[in-house]
This record gives structure tokens, C-alpha cells and sequence, in this order.
């Protein structure tokens, strides 16, 4: 077909154009560019589209010219290389050509380095090898160097930087040794890359870029910049592209002083300017949290792109100013799809998720615009925070009708929406459907079982994320550390904690040290738990502080108790939490003067206790009840329901628990009352009175749910034959039948 269309259709040249046959090459001709000259292989260079190279592609095969490895070779790297490109044609047209040349070997093996199968371009690398009759030259190696950065294969790599050093020459080149630094920079080994720096006997300007960007990108901000200043110490001139690097260490670092420097030294030297590099300094202003000096450079730039608007989108809502960024958003001259995802993000991100899902809705129902992978992400991530389950089900639902293809970002997004929601079957079912599952998804699925209370199968799936040479990273360690707290596993989580940095090659973090703490002292072992805290090699950050203070409550320890909140409070002056777990423990032992004290001291130093919310979905609406609230629209029935409520429960003995009154109330009637209010009940009211009977009624609370309301929510699974399922701040508790699957630590 190609070939019964004449070329003059499409190319422009005479109608009536001759094009030599070739002459036989003889056996003694060894110049490879013979026919560089020809007509047709000049015309590859003029082609627009492939429908065109394929023209010429049927010609050269017609006139015998296919057969001439320069001519061969020049086709491939049009339609790997070229803006029409097609890697399968290319892949096509290479394997008809009998002794393909290097040329023909690098055209691909870069096209490859470049495409979303990376491990094609180093494929072809070692068929080439195999096939023994060329070998690698200087641009070989960087582009299938580029490729094991993508695959993050790093022993591949190695092995590559093996072949260069023995290569003499290749292993001088700076071009090469260049893309042997951004290969270990990106595979995160930064030692090896500054070793390769040192090591070098030429530097070019992109190899102290590569080197400063690699320190900068692996969060060594500090030894970037001194790459800069060591820079200026040689007499080498820094270009745009060392100044974007040196921008994103200042932001990195929140070095705002720097930051200003590196700005007036980009002026003062006349660095070229250019849109990308003004982008550059807006982000590192806003990262640095200077709102002003970024609208002040903002409104001086003469060009904006997307990436402008986005910048000072995403600087504002970070901020906290969110009218701002809402603002930034409708005067944009284009609104892509990045500057919503922004926006939903940064409300996902500063904890408002429901804002986040109400811009989601926008974009669908007002602007009519199809969500990508990212919008999908933090929209599932917003109601994973709400435990809006129907919603979540319906991104799902959604996902599957438009047939987007679920890469291991959005697997991970569902089984941490589905687990958080309450379903953690539905999360497992995701987990089992999926082949491709990365660190992120194992991890995931580990921390949904750990919620859940699920801590034996948490480890079971541990162990068999290995059998799958998925090697665990910090975050799995905490999760499944996790797992043991809340399902009681000592001796597993004290094994696994001593095996971190043996078996696993992760030295522990603060993180790690508080989940032991906290499972140390739920069993009731705070003597070593103290004694774990005071042999740390890093110092005790808040989160370990907390765990211990919380086990104090929990066994009653006052003495302990008050020496880990004073802890607590010097390192977070702010943190009301830290009064109110010790104010918890003062009442439950009837220290009222105590109590009244802390009360009093939170209030000199202007702090709040959080108040307590709960929420609930029905019909995809999340509705919200605080603490006594009765600005619901069905505040008179919910009030109702829990008047029935306390009747029912009276009438099978049961007794409030009144130590959870935290406040001096005296009168028994008040005391009940108090407890009645708390917005966990009046959620389950209206879960009793909206959520259709077969349906379980999903709670969630933003703190701690207390035990009064715990032991409320066994009984009336029983009273009403209801499953309840609640989600604090730490766990979650399933209610069925009067029992609770979650382990009482109250």
C-alpha cells in the first residue's frame, strides 16, 4: 500500500524525480557513509511525518538501498528520534536489517533510555554484546546509564561502570562520566557519585551541575551549596542550570537569606535569564515562605507559563491562604488539569478533605474536565481522611468505566482509601487483584491490617512481601511495628524492631524508637520502655515523648506520666495534647486541683484543647457533629434517638463511665449528660436513624475515642443487631453482635 502511493503526494520534490539504483558495493569498499549523498537518504531529514519516512522506507527497499548500513541507519534514527517517532516501527525496521551498525544500536538504545520501557534500552545494550560485532562507544553508555537510573538498577550499573573504566578512552570521557554521576545521584548513592566527581582528571560545567543537583535532589541541601561555593573557588562559571540547582538546595534548606543572595548574584553576573530559572526563584521564595518577594518577582515577570500561576497556586495555599490560591486559580489564563490538581491537593494536604472533594466535584460538574492519575490520588486521599467510602467506591467504579490502567501510585491511593474507611476486606481485594505491586502497595496493605488490629496477618504479609524480593523500606517497618502495638505482639515487634538494621539494612529513626516505646508500654512495660528512651543514639523527638505519656495513662502511672509531658512540652510548647493526656490522667485519679491547674496553665499560654468531631457518610453527604452539637438539620430526631438510647441501656444495668468526665461536675445527672453529648453518640444516633439496617454504620473521630462511648457502641451492635465500625485518631474498632475485634486498652 505504502508503496503504490507516489512519493510526490506527500514530498516535495519534481514528479518525474529518477533515483539511482545503487551499485553493487564491492567487498573492498569499507566507507560506511557511501551513499550519505543520495537523494533519499538526504530526503529522511525532510520528513514530517512517518507516513512520509515510510514512503522513503518503501523506495529504498524497492531500489535496493535499505541494504546499505548508513542508509539503513539513517531511517532508524528518524523514527526513534525524530518529533513523529515510533519506537515499534523502529524496533521493526532494526530487526530487517542483516549487520546493523552502531549507529543503528544507539539511535535505539537512546530512544529507549527516553520511553516508559526503559528496560528495553537495556536490552538492546546486551543483545549487542551478545551479538559481538559492535561495542559500546562514548554514546552508548549514557543513554543506557540513563536507563538503569529509570530501572533503578543499580547492580547493572555497577557492572556498567566496570565496562568504562576498563574502556581507557571511554572511561576519560566527560560526557560519559557525567551521565556515571546522574546514574548514582539518582539511584540515591551519593557517595559513589562524588567518588566518580573527585575522580575525574576534566570537569565540565555539567558535571558540578550534576554533582550539586544530586546533593540537592537526595536532601543534602547543605553539601550543595558548598559544591557552589567550592565551584567558585576553581574559577568555574556557574550557567542557569547550576543557579536552578543551587534554587532548589535554598528551598530545600528554607534558607531564605541565600536564597535572596543567589537571586542578586543571578543579576549581578549576568546569568542568563530565562522563564524556567524566574520559575525557579518564585519556587524557592514560596518554599522559603516569602509570599512577598515571590508576588513581587511574579508580577515583574513579562512571560508566565502554567508552571508560574501553579507556583504561587500552591505558595498561597500552603500558607494557609487558600482565598488567594482560589483567586490565582480563576485568573488563570489556562486552566490545566496540574493547576486543580494543585489546588485539590493542597486542601487535601492541610487537612481539608472536604473542601479538596468539593473542587474535585467542581472540576467535573462545572468545568466538565476529565481527572488524571494525580487528581484521582488525592481525591481517593481526601476520603481516605473523611472516611467517605461511597465516594471512594465511586472513583473506583470510575477508574475501571474510563479504563485507566492502575499503575502501583493509584493501587497503593485505593487499598489506603478502602482501609481507612473501615473495609479492609475490599482493600485486601484490591491488593490480590493487582500483579504489579511496588514497596508503596506492600506497605499500604501492611498499614490497613495494622489499623484494623489485624497485627498476625500484617506479619504473615510482611514475610511474604520478602518471599517476593520486595524489599521493605522505613515506612513498612513502621507500619508493621504498628501492627504489633495494637494487636499486642511483643516479643514479634522487639524481634523485628533488633533486626531493622542486621536483616533489613534500615538504622532505626525516631519513629521506629517511639512504635517500641508504644508497644513496650501498652503491655505494661514502662520500665523498659523508660530505659529504651535513655539509651537512644538520637534524641527522643515528640512522638516517642507521646507514646510513653499515653502508656502512662493507660496503666496509671502519674510520677512517669509527668515527667514525660514536661519532656513533651519543651520540645512542642503548643502541643495541648500533652496537657490533656496528663489532665486525663489527673481525673482519673481525682486530682481536680491538678486538673484545674493544667486547665489554667493551657490557658496563660493560649492553648486550646482540639474539639472533639465526628463524621459520618450517608448517601456520598459526610455529615459532621462537634461535642453537644445540635446544628444539625435532624438535630430534634438525633437528640430523640439518643433519649431511646439511654433508655435501652438503662434497661440492661448498664453504667456510664464517669471517669472519662474530665471536667469537676458533681450532680450524677450532669455527669450522664456530659458523656451523652460527646460526638461519637450523637453520630451513632444518626447512623441508627439514616443508615439503611443492613448496611454497617461508619464513624469517624478526630481524637482518641473514649472508653465510656466504646463500651456504648458494644452494646448497641447488640440492642439494634447493628455493625458499627469506628475510626479514631490510632485504630479502628469493629463492633458486631456486642463484641469488639479490637483489643481494650482503656
Amino acid at each position: 500500500e505504502i508503496m503504490a502511493t507516489p512519493y510526490t503526494q506527500v514530498l516535495p520534490l519534481p514528479r518525474h524525480q529518477h533515483f539511482p539504483k545503487p551499485n553493487p558495493i564491492s567487498k573492498t569498499v569499507i566507507n560506511d557513509r557511501y551513499f550519505e549523498n543520495h537523494p533519499l537518504v538526504l530526503l529522511i531529514d525532510k520528513c514530517q511525518s512517518i507516513k512520509q519516512l515510510k514512503q522513503i522506507h518503501a523506495y529504498m527497499l524497492r531500489i535496493g538501498l535499505f541494504s546499505d548500513p548508513f542508509s539503513a541507519s539513517k531511517l532508524i534514527e528518524a523514527s526513534s528520534l525524530s518529533h513523529f517517532s515510533s519506537l515499534d516501527y523502529a524496533h521493526k525496521v532494526f530487526d530487517e536489517i542483516p549487520q546493523p551498525n552502531l549507529f543503528s544500536w544507539n539511535a535505539l538504545i537512546r530512544a529507549y533510555s527516553s520511553s516508559q520501557d526503559p528496560i528495553q534500552s537495556i536490552l538492546m545494550f546486551v543483545n549487542m554484546l551478545c551479538e559481538g560485532r559492535e561495542f559500546p562507544s562514548k554514546f552508548t553508555y549514557p543513554f543506557v546509564f540513563k536507563a538503569s537510573a529509570k530501572m533503578e538498577a543499580l547492580r547493572f550499573g555497577r557492572g556498567l561502570h566496570g565496562m568504562v573504566v576498563k574502556g581507557r578512552e571511554v572511561g576519560l570521557d566527560v560526557f560519559v562520566l557525567n551521565s556515571l554521576i546522574h546514574f548514582y545521584a539518582d539511584c540515591g548513592c551519593l557517595d559513589e557519585a562524588y567518588l566518580v566527581f573527585e575522580n575525574m582528571q576534566t570537569r565540565d560545567v555539567v558535571s558540578w551541575n550534576t554533582m550539586i543537583l544530586g546533593f540537592a535532589e537526595g536532601g543534602y541541601a547543605d553539601e550543595a551549596l558548598k559544591m557552589f561555593h567550592r565551584m567558585g573557588e576553581e574559577n568555574v562559571r556557574p550557567n542557569d542550570v547550576t543557579m536552578m540547582a543551587v534554587l532548589s538546595a535554598c528551598g530545600k534548606k528554607l534558607d531564605l537569606e541565600f536564597g535572596r543572595w543567589v537571586h542578586a548574584f543571578i543579576k549581578r553576573n549576568g546569568i542568563r535569564e530565562s522563564l524556567i530559572l524566574d520559575n525557579a526563584i518564585l519556587d524557592m521564595y514560596m518554599k522559603c515562605g516569602s509570599i512577598e518577594d515571590a508576588e513581587r518577582l511574579f508580577h515583574k515577570m513579562g512571560e508566565k507559563d502554567i508552571v508560574s500561576w501553579t507556583t504561587m497556586l500552591v505558595g498561597y495555599a500552603r500558607a494557609g491562604n487558600f482565598n488567594a490560591a482560589r483567586s490565582i486559580l480563576n485568573t488563570m489564563p489556562s486552566q490545566d488539569i496540574a493547576a486543580w490538581n494543585a489546588l485539590i491537593s493542597a486542601y487535601e494536604q492541610s487537612g481539608k478533605p472536604k473542601e479538596a472533594l468539593s473542587v474535585f466535584n467542581e472540576l467535573q460538574l462545572i468545568k466538565k474536565a476529565k481527572p488524571d492519575e494525580v487528581t484521582l490520588v488525592c481525591a481517593l486521599s481526601a476520603c481516605a481522611q473523611l472516611g467517605a467510602i461511597d465516594l471512594g467506591g465511586w472513583i473506583h467504579v470510575y477508574i475501571k468505566k474510563q479504563g485507566i490502567k492502575l499503575n502501583c501510585h493509584l493501587t497503593t491511593a485505593l487499598i489506603d482509601m478502602y482501609s481507612k474507611c473501615g473495609d479492609v476486606e475490599k482493600a485486601l481485594e484490591m491488593f490480590d487483584s493487582v500483579n504489579i505491586r511496588d514497596v508503596f502497595v506492600w506497605s499500604a496493605m501492611v498499614a490497613g491490617l495494622a489499623m484494623h488490629g489485624r497485627g498476625k496477618e500484617a506479619i504473615s504479609l510482611f514475610l511474604k512481601m520478602q518471599k517476593h524480593k520486595v524489599k521493605p523500606n522505613s515506612v513498612t517497618l513502621i507500619n508493621i511495628l504498628c501492627a504489633c502495638s495494637h494487636s499486642g505482639l511483643v516479643e514479634e515487634g522487639r524481634a523485628i524492631f533488633n533486626q531493622m538494621e542486621n536483616i533489613y539494612g534500615i538504622v532505626p529513626g525516631v519513629k521506629h524508637y517511639a512504635c517500641l516505646v508504644d508497644i513496650l508500654g501498652r503491655a505494661g512495660e514502662l520500665e523498659e520502655a523508660e530505659e529504651l528512651i535513655n539509651n537512644m543514639p538520637v534524641t527522643p523527638g515528640p512522638s516517642v515523648w507521646g507514646a510513653l505519656l499515653g502508656a502512662c495513662k493507660l496503666h496509671g502511672n502519674l510520677e512517669l506520666a509527668e515527667q514525660a509531658c514536661n519532656r513533651l512540652v519543651e520540645l512542642e510548647p503548643e502541643n495541648h495534647g500533652a496537657y490533656v493526656l496528663l489532665s486525663n490522667i489527673y481525673a482519673k485519679s481525682g486530682k481536680w486541683d491538678e486538673v484545674s491547674l493544667l486547665r489554667k496553665r493551657m490557658r496563660e499560654c493560649g492553648l486550646k484543647k482540639e474539639p472533639g468531631c465526628s463524621s459520618i457518610e450517608v448517601h456520598s453527604i459526610v455529615h459532621e457533629f462537634l461535642v453537644g452539637d445540635n446544628s444539625h438539620p435532624q438535630s430534634q430526631k438525633i437528640y430523640a434517638k439518643l433519649d431511646e438510647i439511654a433508655a435501652r441501656l438503662k434497661q440492661v444495668g448498664y453504667v456510664s463511665n464517669k471517669s472519662q468526665i474530665l471536667q469537676l461536675v458533681e450532680e450524677e445527672d450532669m455527669q450522664e449528660h456530659a458523656l451523652n453529648l460527646h460526638s461519637e453518640k450523637l453520630a451513632m444516633a444518626f447512623g441508627l436513624i439514616s443508615v439503611a439496617p443492613s448496611q454497617p454504620i461508619r464513624i469517624v473521630k478526630n481524637l482518641r475515642v473514649c472508653a465510656d462511648c466504646h463500651a456504648v457502641a458494644k452494646l448497641l451492635s447488640k440492642l439494634y443487631n447493628r455493625e458499627i465500625i469506628l475510626r479514631d485518631r490510632y485504630r479502628f474498632h469493629h463492633f458486631k453482635e456486642g463484641n469488639c475485634s479490637c483489643k481494650d486498652y482503656w
